[in-house]
């Protein structure tokens, strides 16, 4: 199933997407259940939601299936071997001296706050960053918790997918010796706006593919990954509890702006665009801060 989170009438709702009849079913649900957009069904029987009457998509404003997700969002670095190569050579890697292609996982953070919905802009600030990229990422939305998870039993942990623009700073990625805050400034994480249920696509063979102004600058299949997802899951569980809810972004392949020479990194106006075969596109445009 797809669900988004979405307003109408200056309320939060939780529904059923059907791109097909371009509407969206509510979901029956208290206020309350409805502020914590999709995740209030993780624990829900899916098979059982009391559905409403259709809304047009063009009366609602969608958000991000998590508006502001509990905790930080899990991430993972250097997860597609051209991307690996193509950053460690850039000079912005931190972690260059562990050699191009990572032999465990790297995992940081993005702080919940930055989350924002499809359509929304991406503030850029000059007066921060002049380096700002795209990163096009399946992330994996956790729906039962766990300690210590093998990797034989992690998919049994997930509840479903999402799309998310891991935005970064390369500047300030550079400048200092972990991720968080290039990764996580204002704006920085575009999300959703579709989440849908494991069974919807196969996440060990899913195209996704990033359009900048219209060209074509990433695309890859999760073939591709490094790290599987059950191998990502039982590496960050190894002595963390995840919690149904957490986000857990699970890399970029190559094709980031930094990659280009010169650096292809993003200005006022440009629209990025990414698509993940199974659950939608998510798009944003990127907007100057303006004093």
């Amino acid at each position: 199933m797809k669900f988004v989170t979405f307003r109408v009438g200056g309320e939060r709702r939780v529904g059923v997407y059907d791109p097909a009849g371009s509407c969206v079913r509510p979901i029956s649900l208290s206020s309350t259940d409805a502020e914590k957009g999709v995740g209030a069904l993780l624990s829900r029987n899916l098979g059982s939601l009391e559905l409403l009457s259709a809304i047009a998509l063009d009366l609602v404003v969608l958000e991000a299936p998590f508006p502001r997700p509990t905790r930080n969002i899990f991430c993972v670095g250097k997860n597609y071997r051209e991307h690996a190569r193509e950053f460690s050579r850039s000079g912005f890697d931190s972690s260059a001296a562990m050699g191009e292609v990572p032999k465990e996982p790297i995992i940081f953070s993005k702080v919940p706050e930055c989350v924002i919905a499809h359509g929304d802009d991406v503030m850029l600030d000059s007066s921060v960053s002049g380096a700002v990229d795209y990163e096009a990422e399946l992330a994996v939305i956790i729906g039962t918790g766990g300690r210590n998870i093998k990797a034989e039993d992690a998919m049994a942990h997930v509840w479903g997918y999402t799309i998310v623009n891991d935005v970064t700073a390369r500047d300030l990625q550079g400048r200092y010796s972990q991720w968080l805050i290039g990764k996580s400034q204002d704006t920085f994480c575009p999300m959703g706006p579709v989440a849908v249920t494991a069974d919807e696509i196969d996440a060990r063979d899913t195209d996704l593919r990033c359009i900048v102004n219209g060209e074509l600058r990433q695309q890859a299949n999760t073939r591709d990954l490094i790290f599987d997802i059950p191998t990502i899951i039982a590496t960050i569980s190894a002595g963390v509890t995840l919690i149904p809810g957490d986000i857990i972004a699970t890399g970029t392949p190559a094709g980031v702006g930094i990659g280009f020479k010169p650096p292809k990194y993003l200005r006022d106006g440009d629209i990025v665009r990414v698509e993940i075969d199974g659950i939608g596109a998510l798009e944003n445009r990127f907007v100057e801060r303006r004093a």
